[in-house]
């Protein structure tokens, strides 16, 4: 199965309350910070949310 390198480029600062709490769900600890993270729906629905503070890359596995 496929996995996806997911990385936070921005900060959560002035940023609404579900945007931080999808964003600790991946498991990002800030910025610049980067998880492995297997695809499936339920992570590409909330990387769709925070599409525009984080970079996705597909890894193979």
């Amino acid at each position: 199965m496929a996995k996806l390198k997911i990385t936070q480029r921005r900060g959560l600062i002035k940023k609404p309350q579900h945007q931080r709490r999808i964003v600790k769900a991946l498991g990002l600890r800030g910025r610049h910070h980067s998880v492995t993270l297997e695809d499936n729906p339920q992570i590409r629905g909330m990387l769709q949310r925070v599409l525009h503070l984080v970079d996705v890359e597909e890894v193979d596995a």
